[in-house]
């Protein structure tokens, strides 16, 4: 298995003033999109290999609002990219290791997801992500 740094999430209060700061920096906003499951807006900014996903809450009641009342802006969590979710996700339940949902999902830009809880991380939200398998829609 290999595995690379996908992206990094932040929690922000406002798309628009963390793009304004990022593109100042000289990054490009890659996609935009909402993810209702999650009740997030996501902008996407290309940085070398990896991306910097922008959190933005679409609802009070969002896990991302919770974050922002709770701890305020900042990193939310880290993303590593596996060439196969489904047996990382079954080498970590015989690991017995906490996940936050047994069930892979589909997210932002179709990518298949899951995270880690941060009490089997060392204190840090861990979202391990895949492509979307070619003719999966």
């Amino acid at each position: 298995m290999s595995f690379s740094i996908d992206h990094l999430g932040i929690a922000v209060k406002s798309l628009a003033q963390a793009r304004k700061f990022y593109e100042g920096l000289g990054l490009e906003v890659h996609g935009e999109e909402t993810v209702a499951g999650e009740k997030v807006n996501v902008a996407m900014l290309r940085a070398g290999d990896s991306r910097i996903e922008l959190l933005e809450p679409s609802s009070e009641d969002s896990p991302i609002a919770k974050f922002l009342a709770k701890r305020g802006e900042g990193l939310h969590h880290v993303a590593l990219h596996v060439d196969d979710l489904s047996a990382t996700v079954e080498q970590l339940k015989k690991q017995h290791v906490r996940l936050i949902s047994d069930e892979i999902k589909i997210g932002a830009g179709g990518h298949m997801y899951v995270f880690v809880h941060p009490a089997s991380t060392g204190g840090v939200l861990l979202e391990l992500v895949q492509e979307e398998p070619k003719g999966v829609s």
